[in-house]
């Protein structure tokens, strides 16, 4: 009775039959890289305006500190270790790190064709899927239309935008019309011309757009129509800490990359004046999501800043992986909600919104957040990563756990092994291991166990390595 009650006076997600989609996924952006996650230099309106109508997590994770493992698990449902996608494509050599102690850890320089996309669910109930922007999961052969999407528009194998954000660039699917375009104005505009002209010609068929941002991903070049506003403001702070072998910002204060951040805000709301335009609102849920943290850690001055979270992309602190994550649309009200979300989440929550049942035969690893949108309890459930490799941000081989408010971490580079009570250290700055072993030694068993049962490659030592041949 107490369940039945319960139901009855929690906000129901009433969706309309067949609604659009939206996926709104910025590269490298950060958790705090928005007014209202709580910057106070970066202004966003127009993304602030989304949150304000949807709701908004703040504890949602992707499932990699870098961007092709997330992206991977997003379009698929299932963890970046399930579908070998570990690292960024093609990856930073081990023999690039003179001080590395472990062997390089091969992966898939791919996301395989067998695997059952997002986009393809979606084609089996008649939808149209449109594919824009970063791809990042393979050669030719390996791009969004091998992997369900029907219109790709500057998806290939490259993470940064090839020739940079400004025309002429050198996209193998994307040509620049005008001499100086900037590639998320031109990506925007194609959006919004698929968004009108489906209206206008097949209003009754529901469409699946995935708009992947190449910014706010380096080369850093200022997005000159809003990179005044922040020259302005003065010089950039010089604000660090040392992080093991690299630098860690503690400021926001770039003017360039704040810049990119503008013109993505600047995307969304054209994005979201061009549903109110076409009267598709009501009937299109619109997510919006970061693929890893923003870049603050690395051997120099970085170009932002995640604090309060530790540390940045790469890493497997909060700052790598900890993302902005909001969900609007029809039936949803508008709130925040501290419900844990992961990447692999996406995929199931759009089978629920869209009324598609989920495929008994496919092996996801994320679960709705329908269920949190509703502001219903969540069961508990464990998080990990596995990260294998080294990163140009200077952090090696790694892996964690977070269980209920514990998260523990694995430096296999480092031979460190910490432990965090995220509900009282945000900023992951107290250090249990020593204090709680029987804590720390039960994430550790439950971290190893995942990583037997999921067959997790291992980083293995140069020593043995060398032993074995």
């Amino acid at each position: 009775m107490l369940a039945l009650l319960l139901a009855l006076t929690l906000p129901t997600v009433e969706s309309p039959s067949h609604p659009n989609v939206i996926l709104l996924l910025v590269d490298d952006l950060g958790w705090t890289d928005l007014g209202v996650y709580g910057s106070d230099y970066y202004r966003t309106p127009n993304i602030d305006r989304l949150a304000a109508s949807g709701m908004r997590f703040t504890q949602a994770y992707a499932a990699c500190p870098v961007c092709s493992p997330t992206r991977a698990s997003i379009l698929t449902g299932r963890h970046p270790v399930r579908v070998d996608v570990t690292d960024w494509l093609p990856g930073m050599q081990t023999s690039k790190r003179a001080d590395a102690r472990f062997e390089h850890v091969d992966d898939r320089d791919n996301l395989a064709l067998e695997e059952v996309t997002l986009a393809e669910r979606l084609a089996d109930d008649g939808y149209a899927r449109w594919f824009l922007g970063k791809w990042h999961l393979g050669e030719e052969g390996h791009w969004p239309t091998d992997q369900g999407f029907e219109v790709n528009i500057g998806g290939h194998h490259k993470g940064s935008p090839p020739g940079g954000y400004y025309s002429p660039w050198k996209n193998p699917v994307l040509k620049s019309k005008a001499k100086g375009e900037y590639l998320t104005e031109r990506l925007t505009d194609e959006a919004v011309a698929l968004m009108k002209s489906h209206r206008e010609q097949n209003p009754e068929q529901p469409f699946f757009m995935d708009l992947s941002y190449y910014n706010v991903h380096t080369p850093l070049q200022p997005y000159k129509k809003r990179v005044g506003e922040y020259e302005q403001a003065g010089g950039y702070p010089d604000d660090q800490r040392t992080e093991h072998d690299a630098i860690t910002m503690l400021t926001q204060g770039n003017p360039t990359y704040a810049s990119m951040v503008a013109a993505v805000d600047d995307s969304v709301g054209q994005i979201l004046d061009a549903l109110e335009a076409t009267g598709m609102t009501k009937s299109t849920y619109v997510i919006f999501f970061s693929d890893n943290g923003g870049l603050s850690t690395q051997r120099g001055k970085a170009p932002t800043s995640n604090e309060p979270l530790r540390a940045g992309k790469g890493w497997l602190y909060e700052g790598g992986i900890r993302e902005p994550l909001i969900i609007a649309g029809p039936g949803i009200e508008p709130g925040v909600t501290d419900a844990v979300a992961f990447s692999t989440d996406l995929f199931p929550t759009v089978l629920e919104l869209t009324g598609l049942e989920p495929s008994p035969e496919l092996a996801v690893d994320g679960r709705s957040l329908v269920q949190a949108i509703r502001g219903e309890e969540q069961p508990p459930r464990d998080l990990f990563w596995h990260y294998p490799h080294y990163h140009g941000s200077l952090n090696g081989p790694g892996s964690a756990i977070r269980s209920g408010d514990w998260k523990l971490i694995v430096h296999d580079h480092y031979d460190e092994v910490e432990l965090y009570n995220l509900a009282d250290d945000l900023s992951e700055s107290n250090d249990l291991a020593e204090a709680m072993p029987a804590k720390r030694d039960e994430l550790l068993g439950k971290l190893r166990a995942w990583q037997r049962e999921m067959n997790a490659k291992m980083p293995v030592p140069k020593f043995a390595a060398d032993a074995a041949k």
